[in-house]
């Protein structure tokens, strides 16, 4: 169902509530049956991007947004949220949700984000949904281990006295693609990489008069040595580990787009740097790449390296190709590789969607070295790239 259609559908709704409870010649009723309409709590709920499920660390996610749109004239508070088999296979619920975690998951549309700044896991207001408001829940979903998520999912969320099982979706929507790595050796971690609290993850943008999030997936590579990812001048590039390390081709394909024109910023987080130019939607992947990997998903390069781009629009690259180097351009405070797949050839305009790297090895918190197939690193993984 489109969004005209459940706006649509709750207008008519709504006027039937207000008919009904006035009488219809628009006198008031009285008694209990005054207070038996509306049927449910009038709350829209729906998923504009169904997710597709993919594989790290030996377990399955799947990451997606669900919208609710409050057509009460009133706040209404979502108390809890549970995703359950939608096919009835397992009784018990994939996931489940509530304070103070759902807090931190829910994000009124028009409340700015700066960063990786999320609302306090303490603030319950943060559920609360004003009369005509909409707030977006952000998922990430993780199946038990060595088990699967199921097929389809459907939602049960609790608001006040109602319970409402809603959005009904698929959890393979996407060809997971399988692709080289992006880079040689390690160790780099994945910066604001796949989770549910990074920048990266609510960078929801309106174009044209669609939303899209084309960075749900995007990680921010960074190569450190000793824990640190510079040595020397933190305002120079030449003091990061990542700069003009060389980028890598992760498949064979078709070089659709390039910018190679943009000047180096000068490194430095909260206001200690200096940007070259001024942020636009032409700027802010500074010089970048995009290769068409087939299938409808295209993959992004952003912020390399002035004059260090090695193709053009057009061209054919095979896997492992040197393409490029690291630089910090764009909207980029250090050095280091924006990386994401997305379903469009056009810059911000895609849905981010999930990949896998055919190989990889990670460092684990307690220092173990684990080997990983097919698998795609989330948010602060340490990786190091079998391709020296």
């Amino acid at each position: 169902m489109t969004l005209t259609n459940v706006v649509s559908l709750f207008v008519g709704l709504l006027w039937c509530h207000m008919t009904m409870a006035s009488g219809t010649d628009g006198q008031s009723t009285s008694g209990p049956a005054a207070n038996l309409w509306p049927p449910q709590v009038q709350v829209a709920v729906w998923v504009p991007f169904e997710p597709t499920a993919f594989q790290s660390a030996g377990q399955q996610y799947v990451v997606y947004e669900l919208y609710l749109t409050n057509f009460e004239n009133h706040t209404v508070r979502v108390d809890s949220i549970e995703v359950i088999d939608a096919i009835g296979a397992t009784a018990k619920p994939a996931a489940s949700f509530e304070a103070p975690q759902l807090n931190r998951m829910i994000h009124r549309v028009g409340q700015p984000i700066i960063g990786d700044e999320i609302g306090s896991a303490e603030d319950n207001s943060q559920r609360d949904i004003a009369a005509g408001q909409t707030s977006i829940v952000y998922f990430l979903v993780k199946s038990a281990e060595h088990a699967q998520i199921p097929d389809r999912l459907v939602h049960r969320l609790v608001i006040g006295d109602s319970t409402v099982e809603a959005a009904a979706i698929s959890t393979h929507h996407d060809q997971v693609p399988i692709v080289g790595p992006p880079l040689i050796g390690g160790p780099w971690i994945a910066g604001s990489g796949p989770g549910n609290e990074s920048h990266h993850r609510r960078q929801i943008l309106m174009l044209e008069g669609s939303l899209h999030i084309s960075s749900r997936f995007a990680i921010d590579w960074i190569r450190l040595k000793n824990s640190e990812a510079s040595s020397g001048d933190k305002q120079d590039n030449r003091s990061y580990f990542s700069y003009d390390q060389p980028v890598l081709a992760v498949s064979d394909a078709k070089v659709v787009s390039k910018i190679d024109s943009i000047a180096e910023n000068i490194p430095g987080h909260f206001g200690k740097g200096k940007l070259a130019v001024a942020m636009s939607y032409d700027t802010m992947f500074g010089n970048m790449i995009v290769l068409d990997l087939g299938a409808g998903q295209y993959a992004y390069y952003g912020h390399l390296k002035p004059g260090s781009i090695l193709v053009k629009e057009g061209d054919r690259v095979k896997r492992g190709q040197i393409i490029a180097r690291i630089g910090d351009t764009g909207s980029s405070f250090e050095p280091h590789l924006h990386f994401e797949i997305t379903t469009s050839n056009s810059a911000l305009r895609g849905e981010g969607i999930p990949y896998a790297l055919d190989g990889y090895t990670e460092t684990t918190k307690d220092g173990a070295i684990e080997k990983r197939m097919h698998e795609l690193p989330l948010d602060g993984t340490l990786v190091t790239f079998g391709n020296r």
